[in-house]
């Protein structure tokens, strides 16, 4: 099938799924999967279809379907549960979790049962979950469209591992926490469910690094929706109960010594809950943690969050030597040297980096908080 051609085809089907009904974002979303699987036939080596732009049409159509369903179905969900989740054990039990340990199917490899459990059961847009992954959003449509082709294949007979899912509800959490789509307290609830069935270390882990991060929730934004970064946060509004709560389930599973990466976020963000003000955070406690979660993990985020811990126990100068050390296309990497520099007192150096970070910014409220922090430097002169 000619990729031009189909591609010369996108505006009028997205203006035909929007005339059926569909908003524009959704429609190009599809329109973009439709490509995908449009690549992926020819790869494949199928026939070449008769009519694209009928093809091209039906397929979007069926991809935007599924994507609405998929919608519905969290909202649905959604409802299940309070904004805010009580402490405790979770009073009810659906098939969701169920749902999530058969997307998470042996057949497929961890990334690919974690993105389609997230498009499929999650809800979330495959823009959102590339971010997620630190991939382009066509990777990880191409990713998705195969999980699916090999999932119908072999059936939903034997169900996925533990830590499969485990990473799904924690990218469904952040997603929450910090994304377009409230689904924090559904992965909180679900992350409730599987620490009943399951007496597991890092699902305790993480169902106390959720209610730690969870408990802050009201102070990270300003009445106007400006983001609030930790250092500058009303502590009086954190929600003590879940702190209290996402510490004594964090102590329990860590006396255990099955140390995981789970257990060492939310250490760390225990830490942070227990300094009174900013001022008194035990840095050099975190910068331990952070160790051990690089030690687990070999993840660049925990190495760049490493970098900014570093910087707060040792000094900018040494933040930005244990910065210099990793890839400077990371996302935030920019906004971390532009914080370190402005540490360092370099302001000119400061206000271009925040400017900088600030355009390649995905998410409103953090791209204006960086830009704010760019105008005061320059203001400051």
């Amino acid at each position: 099938m000619d990729e031009s051609l189909l591609r010369s085809l996108t505006p009028s089907v997205i203006g035909v799924l929007v005339r059926r009904g569909a908003d524009f974002p959704a429609a190009e979303d599809a329109v973009q999967e439709a490509l995908v699987e449009a690549v992926l036939r020819k790869d494949e080596g199928a026939e070449p279809v008769r009519d694209p732009r009928g093809w091209l049409t039906t397929v979007a159509w069926r991809k935007f379907l599924d994507a609405a369903r998929a919608d519905a179905a969290r909202r649905r969900r959604q409802d299940l549960v309070h904004e805010e989740p009580p402490p405790g054990p979770v009073p009810s039990v659906d098939d969701t979790l169920q749902l999530y340990f058969l997307c998470a199917h042996p057949s497929l490899t961890p990334s690919s049962a974690v993105a389609l459990t997230l498009r499929a059961v999650g809800g979330l847009t495959t823009r959102q979950i590339a971010r997620a992954y630190l991939v382009p959003e066509a990777t990880m449509a191409q990713r998705i469209s195969r999980a699916k082709r090999t999932v119908s294949g072999v059936g939903f007979d034997r169900p996925g591992d533990v830590s499969t899912v485990l990473r799904v509800l924690y990218l469904v959490f952040n997603e929450g926490y910090s994304g377009d789509v409230d689904l924090a307290a559904e992965a909180i609830r679900l992350t409730r469910q599987l620490a009943a069935a399951i007496d597991h270390p890092e699902v305790a882990g993480l169902l106390a690094l959720m209610l730690l991060h969870h408990a802050r929730r009201a102070a990270r934004t300003a009445p106007d929706g400006a983001l609030v970064p930790l250092a500058e946060q009303d502590r009086t509004r954190w929600d003590t109960a879940l702190i209290s709560e996402g510490v004594m389930i964090l102590q329990a599973a860590l006396a255990r010594d099955r140390l995981g990466e789970y257990q060492a976020q939310a250490a760390i963000a225990a830490l942070h809950a227990d300094a009174p003000g900013a001022g008194e955070t035990d840095w050099v406690q975190i910068v331990e943690w952070y160790d051990e979660l690089v030690r687990l993990t070999d993840s660049p985020v925990a190495r760049l969050n490493r970098a900014v811990a570093v910087g707060e126990a040792d000094g900018p100068r040494a933040g930005l030597k244990a910065l210099a050390e990793l890839d400077g296309s990371l996302p935030r990497y920019t906004a971390v040297a532009a914080y370190l520099r402005e540490r360092d007192g370099d302001r000119v150096t400061a206000a271009r980096l925040y400017a900088e970070a600030a355009r390649s910014a995905t998410d409103l409220a953090e791209r204006d908080y960086l830009t704010r922090r760019a105008a005061r430097l320059n203001a400051l002169g």
